[in-house]
């Protein structure tokens, strides 16, 4: 394949069609304040920071399958480029497009952090883990510029308020000063992404992401600083990474992991013609192989939207992923799990600050 056919640097190959907008990659930019990314891009896509200004910031989370409460995400859109990611359908909420745009027009919430000590200090929040980031990471390159996520930490820790992370950004070590405060309090736990130990693969997969060195480096840092660290194997993808699962698992254990996690790739919405396209690019010679066991593991289809199964996918690919990462759990992990976060002493904080008054 051609260095022209090919967009190096980025995950999605193209713009596609946005379901409530024709042309959609087109709307926003009179309207919302933006500026280019520092830097030339290598393929002529480059980023946009674009401010917006939301009127809330903390998101109930409705679905049963992911594990959390609450989330908060400080940016919309996420330079990595992960090719699979299920955030890149919300991009279309904003007008915008799955593909390209979901990795090159990246939504800043420059109030979050305003949004975020508004809320803990209601006197009607009651304290509960909120997680940086449900959605896109809160580690992507863009907090580099705009330090968002550090700045919500120093919220939390100020409110005595538990908070999770999830990313694939090293990045995270940072803010390793103020995660040491949180953490001397029971408030904090990471979720570490690492879906692959080859970095050819993380590349295609992943393009800018932090590499998987860095990442295992941190997942070790943060345990040694007594930050309990759940390494996520996700998303496991038939005939692409499934082969890594147990030596992915003793790599976090190895490098301290407190917990190890794992779904099934899942497709929907615009996500299957992104990724569909991308494969043929990408990998060629499997295309067919790994969109046929994708599908396998989902009633035969790329998208799956069940509550209880899209998440880890069901038939025999799903069911040999599941036992392959029991296997690694049980001969690897050694009865490790994840500390459960304080929530009292937001609380009790909240007492003690309204007795001023």
């Amino acid at each position: 394949m051609s260095q022209e056919e090919f967009k190096k640097g980025r995950g999605a190959q193209k713009h596609v069609a946005n379901r409530f907008f024709e042309h959609s990659h087109e709307m926003r930019d009179d309207f919302l304040n933006h500026c280019a990314a520092e830097g030339d891009d290598p393929e002529n896509t480059k980023t946009l920071y674009i401010d917006t200004f939301p009127k809330t910031i903390v998101n109930k989370v409705e679905s049963p399958d992911v594990g959390m409460q609450f989330s908060l995400n400080p940016y919309q859109g996420c330079e990595h480029g992960c090719i699979y990611c299920y955030a890149r359908n919300s991009h279309e909420y904003w007008g915008y497009d799955a593909g390209l745009d979901f990795e090159s027009r990246i939504l800043v919430k420059r109030n979050a952090v305003q949004l975020l000590e508004k809320k803990l200090a209601s006197r009607s929040w009651r304290a509960a883990p909120i997680v940086l980031s449900g959605n896109t990471d809160c580690y992507q390159p863009a907090e580099k510029k705009f330090e968002l996520t550090r700045k919500l930490l120093q919220v939390f820790l100020k409110y005595r308020h538990p908070v999770g992370i999830i990313t694939k950004n090293a990045l995270i070590l940072r803010d390793l000063d103020v995660l040491q405060q949180l953490r001397e309090d029971n408030l904090v736990s990471a979720n570490i992404s690492i879906t692959s130990l080859s970095e050819d693969t993380r590349r295609l997969l992943e393009p800018r992401t932090a590499t998987i060195k860095r990442r295992l480096q941190a997942v070790e840092t943060l345990a040694k600083a007594g930050i309990a660290v759940r390494v996520m194997t996700a998303p496991i993808i038939p005939g692409i990474n499934n082969h890594e699962i147990l030596p992915l698992i003793k790599a976090a254990a190895d490098h301290g992991a407190s917990s190890i996690g794992h779904t099934v790739v899942r497709l929907n919405g615009a996500i299957g013609n992104v990724f569909e396209d991308w494969i043929r690019k990408a990998m060629p010679d499997r295309a067919d192989k790994v969109l046929n066991q994708i599908a396998a593991c989902h009633g035969g289809t790329l998208n799956d939207s069940r509550f209880g199964t899209r998440m880890r996918g069901e038939g025999e690919f799903a069911l040999q992923i599941a036992r392959q990462v029991a296997l690694g759990v049980a001969k690897y992990m050694g009865g490790r799990k994840m500390p459960k976060l304080n929530c009292d002493l937001h609380e009790q904080y909240k007492t003690g600050q309204m007795k001023l008054f």
